[in-house]
């Protein structure tokens, strides 16, 4: 199961370093990442794998911010949208199952905070 978190490590460490590029920055400082419970991916593997996707890269010295998302389902039969539990996904309002997971699955780089080089301008 580790290897699949250093994986995933490792596509975060190549997408934070398109976006130092994109922004022409030294490195970053905080990355923050959203993880729904239903995403298939457990923090605290990803915690540690992390560092060891980044070494040697710009982000090497990156906090690594992991926030939890709740699992949020839309009732396909009265048509709220309430929390849910892991292994309950039934509308919290009429209790009905028919209904369509619409957050807690995902996997998502909510931020990263660059660091710019200091050059002192004439």
């Amino acid at each position: 199961k580790a290897v699949h978190e250093l994986a995933v490590a490792q596509a975060l460490v190549e997408q934070v370093e398109a976006v130092i590029s994109q922004h022409r920055a030294a490195g970053a400082t905080s990355i923050r990442v959203r993880i729904g419970p239903l995403a298939g991916v457990v923090p605290d593997l990803l915690a540690t794998a992390f560092p060891l996707a980044a070494a040697g890269s710009r982000l090497q010295h990156a906090a690594l911010d992991l926030v939890e998302a709740p699992i949020k389902v839309r009732c396909q039969t009265c048509g709220a949208e309430t929390e849910a539990a892991m292994n309950r996904l039934i509308c919290g309002a009429c209790g009905d199952w028919h209904t369509q997971v619409i957050s807690g699955d995902d996997l998502l780089l909510e931020s990263v905070e660059l660091e710019t080089s200091a050059t002192p301008t004439p």
